[in-house]
């Protein structure tokens, strides 16, 4: 795997003879025909008999003329200050950041992000080993190339960058044991980790469009997860977050071609490429909460809030206008919290909501109706009717066990055909015309979703919480405490008739703190 970073960091121990250094990212074909991509470290002194180092990227062999084309030119950076190329990194994020595909309905456009403070990032790079921010420090120039490559440049050295660059650097991207990133976005803000997600997400789908398209790009295995998550604990909070690329999520049911853009229909084919920009963005958060007994401890946890959103990776606002209201949406949402496997110290824990009986609501009206008329006879008639109500809810919610850790489940029904649209299947002979209880849900005043095809939950409408009792030993300690989720996606037609539909999972998993440390004031 290609290591930039350490390549970079050797030059401030190079000779002062060595004034320009040529590191070859890439390269295609032989003689004539070569055309390569490469990384080019030159020297240059300042005013201030400071050694000055400047980055370019170019090409070569991409036209007729042959001649060498500059891609890009980094800033100057200081090649004797403490943090040499904390410029160029800079560089590279504030870049990265502003070409971010951020959603058409976002209230913080990339012209309103203010530049990246260098604190944060120069203690980042202070504060981790080389082989950890290494693996960071990669994974930007990586992004940072694609949009030179792919997007500024001729298609031949977008393509020489998915091939030969990306291909076989692909781990980079996929973001597993990469403890900088979660710092990085600690310190960094949520507004810039959006922005950093949703490009990295619009590179992946292209990268996996290209990979259903069948040109070559077969090293990535299907089960490889190129989303993210990481929880973190402050303030009474966990919370876990999670990014995941709709294409890169396992699909779990579908109606259609799996495979290859091109041999499917063309309105089919339209709205599978729309579906394919998109980008599931996560927020579970729970409130929790330590009290001392004389004899144990007692861990509570609520549900705070739970935040699903479907954001749209694009850069044109009227781009597939007509497929506009076409998206996935949440179809299920499983996710658990509890203590590491194998813990002993759980005397037992305990659930805050039963199994929910349905409720039926029996409404009776008898009508009598009554004629006298001048006969002998009286004359009278009497009616009953009889109706039946039954209170039902968008999305059903229920607790449950596995070993020590709580389970919160959340499924979505469709209230037409009373089915989960999570596993909703048409029968066979189903065609485009039926109807199912989900079409127009993003609009009318019982939509289960926001606006913008989210989904909200409070705790208040989760109900109680959970909580587990402790050994007194614990007091004192601070433990480890698991936290995850699974998450679906569905597609069911909206505004337009098709017959397609799919149904897409990810899972993340991470661990938080739980001080078990009494507070002085309650001493």
């Amino acid at each position: 795997m290609l290591d930039i970073w350490s390549w970079i960091c050797e030059l401030s121990n190079l000779d002062e003879g060595d004034s320009r250094n040529v590191l070859e990212l890439a390269r295609s074909g032989q003689g004539q025909e070569t055309k390569i991509i490469q990384l080019i470290a030159e020297r240059a002194s300042g005013s201030n008999t400071d050694t000055l180092m400047t980055f370019t990227i170019c090409s070569h062999g991409f036209d007729s003329s042959n001649v060498q084309m500059t891609i890009w030119v980094s800033d100057t950076c200081p090649l004797f200050s403490p943090q040499p190329f904390l410029p160029l990194l800079l560089q590279l994020l504030q870049e990265l950041i502003s070409h971010s595909p951020t959603a058409h309905d976002s209230t913080c456009p990339r012209s309103q992000l203010q530049k990246l403070k260098p604190d944060p990032i120069l203690w980042i790079m202070e504060s981790h080993s080389l082989e950890s921010f290494s693996s960071f420090f990669n994974q930007v120039f990586l992004m940072r190339l694609f949009w030179l490559c792919v997007c500024d440049s001729p298609s031949e050295v977008g393509s020489l960058y998915f091939h030969s660059l990306l291909a076989p650097n692909i781990e980079a991207l996929s973001c597993k044991h990469m403890p900088v990133l979660r710092t990085f976005f600690i310190a960094v803000g949520v507004d810039v980790e959006q922005c950093f997600m949703r490009s990295l997400g619009y590179m992946i789908t292209k990268w996996l469009i290209l990979k259903e398209l069948g040109v070559g790009l077969q090293t990535l295995t299907p089960d490889q997860n190129l989303g993210f998550s990481y929880a973190t604990e402050a303030h009474g909070f966990w919370v876990l977050k999670g990014y995941a690329p709709v294409l890169g999520m396992k699909l779990a049911r579908y109606k259609g071609h799996k495979y290859r853009f091109p041999v499917i229909e063309a309105k089919e084919s339209v709205i599978r490429y729309a579906l394919a920009h998109q980008q599931l963005e996560a927020v579970i958060q729970f409130e929790y909460s330590v009290t001392f007994y004389d004899g144990f401890l007692q861990v509570n946890t609520r549900v705070d809030n739970i935040r699903l959103h479907v954001a749209k990776l694009g850069f044109n606002e009227n781009e597939n206008v007509h497929y506009a209201e076409e998206r996935h949406f949440p179809s299920r949402i499983r996710f658990w919290v509890g203590p590491e496997v194998g813990a002993t110290y759980v005397a037992g824990v305990s659930l805050g909501r039963s199994t929910n009986n349905g409720e039926k609501e029996m409404e009776t009206q008898k009508i009598v109706k009554g004629s006298f008329e001048k006969s002998k006879v009286q004359s009278v008639k009497a009616v009953a009717r009889t109706s039946t109500r039954t209170r039902t809810k968008n999305w059903r919610w229920d607790q449950d066990t596995e070993g020590n850790a709580a389970i919160f489940d959340a499924v979505l029904n469709d209230d037409m055909t009373g089915l989960e649209a999570a596993t909703w299947k048409p029968h066979s002979g189903v065609t485009s015309k039926s109807r199912h209880g989900l079409q127009n849900r993003y609009a009318g005043a019982n939509r289960p979703f926001t606006k913008t095809g989210g989904l909200v939950f409070a705790g208040d409408v989760y109900g109680e919480g959970v909580s587990w009792r402790l050994s007194k030993e614990m007091e004192g300690s601070v433990l480890k405490w698991r936290i995850g989720g699974q998450v679906w996606l569905s597609y069911l037609p909206n505004e337009v008739k098709s017959s397609y539909f799919e149904t897409r999972c990810v899972e993340w998993c991470d661990e938080v703190d739980l001080p078990l440390i009494r507070d002085k004031s309650s001493l």
